[in-house]
């Protein structure tokens, strides 16, 4: 599960997206332009994206035989890029590979508005992986006509016919990922993990018949498969070498040899070789056997998460997108924050949950601050801010769990913009000094708590079934909401001030909050279209939660809502009985979680988290009108550049950055396009 940004952080505070959820803090001008004037952060913006860059620190402090543990690992992630396009849409390397042909090849005008609508269209599927944006998940509509299209594929002899030509400007396939309420939502959903003619019902039936060899360790069924109708019989072809994707995947595999081949200790050799074994057999009992060698493998200076993880993208939630991310350890930042897993049994202990739902032993949890070397897949161009793996509830409960943050990453965003979003929509004085002298710290601690305890918190009752069978749709943004909420129960107590992670335990809190109502009720509208409803799961579940204890404080006027100057602001009068709020939202989500319960799941978020105030969203979408700034940001990745000698072994690795994002685009599409078009 991970800590997503989505919106530039430097805009507004307090963005958790989910193991992808993640809080942002305005960052100070002055900082910005000191850090810019060594590094430039900035790469361009197109549409509604900022492409930025990050460094690597800690790079040269690392021994030849680590630099070519990450070399490897990044390969391997690269290799696997084009999984993610094919997984997003049936058409998308088709289409992508028809893009670039002409993008490469065209001769004629450049300064017509048609050719900088093309231009800014590719940029656009090229940072969503597809034809669907990364975030909304609704179609890329391109701005120049299926004439003007035609006229480009026929002088640069370029063949996009069919189905392919047609879906980019009709109405078919519209949704990515469709999670509206009364839909059939595998039918809906343009998602390639579904065969045509697949049913929600026919996906509950297929794996309600499938029962784990020991169901307290229930398998991750579907989690690396695509479901497809042959002759009327379900089928699931499975990602592996030999199988679907397997072109991709022995190249993985090759990579992933030579990385454990330089393993720094036995423990992640043993976990590499497990993640090789899965990827050449398909056998969720090995990944199963690599997610538990992986998480106790916590020593070194190198990490990793590289596989189908991530369920998302799946609006049933059963399976996983390729994502990869190489890690290196910040020892410094980790030993600072090591005091939360220390601590994460007083935690649960000290939780709102109900007895019964309380861990009596929390193990394994690790935390460690990771500066990224490459991303891949899922993670890339737009990237987690921290990462808690692996998912499994029962590895969890029994082994532990790894949490991440990815600190270089934060502070690229940190260093890349300005604040002046943020003094548009904070209440006053008061909020604005605490959100620019607490913010960044209390967003860092929020996605730590995130991370470590909430996803590491509770358990299920016995006999219950993992959620993505109990509730369905909704098990995504439930579980964000969950561990948002952990994260802010805790923010807003003196504990964190006695483990020595803040000297204000108080104003931090009250930076928390002040940023994740604003965001909640307000400021994240501004990446819907207006009407729009909330769908994606991080989005729905920042709005359920702030919505929820709006209403509830509403007789003790905890959270008021004011109008001045025909504006809309949201200001926390009493935020101990806010915190006091959040606690019983906590106790009330772990319940649903523990007991499977779907119609409390369902009626509190449809409820609170899924219709948007129009007229709020009107004006939000007004008021933001004046900046300029795009709303998404994502990254290009550092190069990672192999020097050799005559008997072709590495001698040394140097960094570089990519000048532009379409060259880095059109170099990945050069060099690690291992899959037909049609998989």
């Amino acid at each position: 599960m991970r800590l997503k940004t989505i919106l530039n952080l430097a805009l507004l505070s307090t963005m958790l997206w989910a193991c992808g959820n993640e809080k942002s803090e305005a960052v100070q001008p002055e900082k910005a332009e000191k850090v810019a004037d060594a590094f430039d952060y900035n790469v361009e913006q197109f549409g509604d994206v900022k492409v930025l860059r990050y460094q690597i620190p800690g790079w040269e402090k690392l021994t030849l035989k680590e630099q070519k543990l990450v070399y490897y690992l990044t390969q391997a992630g690269l290799s696997g890029r084009d999984i993610m396009w094919d997984q997003n849409y049936r058409y998308n390397l088709k289409i992508r590979n028809a893009l670039e042909n002409v993008y490469k090849n065209y001769e004629g005008d450049k300064t017509s508005n048609d050719w900088k609508a093309f231009d800014e269209y590719l940029k656009r599927v090229w940072f969503s992986n597809g034809i669907h944006h990364h975030y909304s998940n609704d179609k890329l509509k391109p701005a120049f006509s299926p004439e003007y299209l035609k006229t480009l594929l026929s002088e640069t002899e370029t063949t996009l016919e069919g189905d392919a030509f047609n879906v980019l400007f009709n109405d078919a396939d519209a949704k990515k990922v469709n999670q509206a309420k009364g839909v059939d939502n595998v039918a809906m959903s343009a998602v390639n993990f579904y065969g045509p003619h697949v049913t929600n019902a026919d996906v509950e039936r297929f794996y309600k018949a499938k029962a784990s060899p020991n169901p307290e360790k229930p398998l991750s069924y579907g989690l690396n498969s695509q479901l497809v109708k042959e002759n009327g019989v379900l089928k699931e072809r499975v990602y592996k070498s030999g199988g679907l994707y397997g072109q991709a995947i022995d190249e993985i595999i090759k990579w992933l040899e030579l990385a454990k081949g330089v393993a720094e200790n036995k423990a992640q050799g043993d976990a590499l070789a497990l993640l090789i074994e899965y990827y050449k057999t398909g056998d969720l009992q090995t990944w199963d056997d690599y997610n538990v060698a992986w998480t106790g493998a916590t020593e070194g200076n190198i990490d990793y998460i590289n596989s189908f993880i991530e369920v998302y993208n799946d609006p049933l939630g059963y399976r996983g997108s390729y994502e990869s991310i190489i890690q290196i350890n910040d020892f410094d930042m980790s030993q600072k924050m090591k005091v939360l897993s220390d601590n994460a049994q007083w935690f649960e202990d000290n939780s709102t949950l109900m007895e019964a739902h309380k861990k009596k032993n929390v193990v394994g949890v690790s935390y460690k601050v990771v500066s990224v070397a490459g991303e891949a897949g899922d993670a890339s161009p737009s990237t987690p801010i921290g990462v808690n793996l692996p998912n499994a509830n029962w590895i969890r409960a029994a082994v532990g769990s790894k949490s991440v943050s990815l600190g270089n990453i934060t502070n690229a965003y940190n260093n890349a913009g300005g604040s002046e979003r943020l003094k548009e929509f904070v209440n006053d004085q008061e909020e604005l000094e605490l959100e620019e002298k607490y913010g960044q710290l209390a967003d860092k601690l929020h996605t730590a708590l995130h991370e470590v305890i909430g996803h590491a918190s509770g358990q299920l009752n016995p006999g219950v079934g993992e959620t993505k069978e109990t509730l369905k749709n909704y098990a995504s943004t439930l579980e964000e909401g969950r561990a948002d909420l952990v994260g802010l129960y805790y923010l807003y107590d003196s504990k964190i001030q006695e483990l020595g992670l803040v000297d204000d335990w108080k104003s931090v809190g009250k930076a928390a909050y002040d940023g994740y109502i604003r965001n909640g009720l307000m400021t994240q509208l501004i990446r819907l279209n207006l009407g729009d409803d909330v769908e994606e799961a991080h989005m729905r579940n920042r709005q359920w939660v702030s919505a929820w204890v709006f209403e509830k404080g509403k007789p003790d006027n905890v959270i008021e809502k004011i109008t001045r100057d025909g504006k809309t602001y949201f200001n926390i009068n009493d935020y101990d009985k806010l915190h006091d709020l959040f606690g019983q939202l906590l106790r009330e989500t772990q319940r649903i979680k523990s007991e499977g319960d779907f119609t409390a799941c369902e009626a509190l978020v449809e409820g609170y988290g899924v219709k948007v105030d129009q007229a709020i969203h009107a004006e939000v979408l007004e008021r933001n009108k004046q900046f300029s700034s795009a709303p998404y940001s994502g990254f290009v990745n550092p190069v990672l550049v192999a020097e050799k000698n005559d008997q072709g072994e590495i001698t040394k690795i140097n960094v570089t950055q990519p000048e532009t994002f379409e060259g880095q685009m059109l170099n990945y599409s050069k060099n690690y396009s291992f899959l037909p078009e049609v998989n």
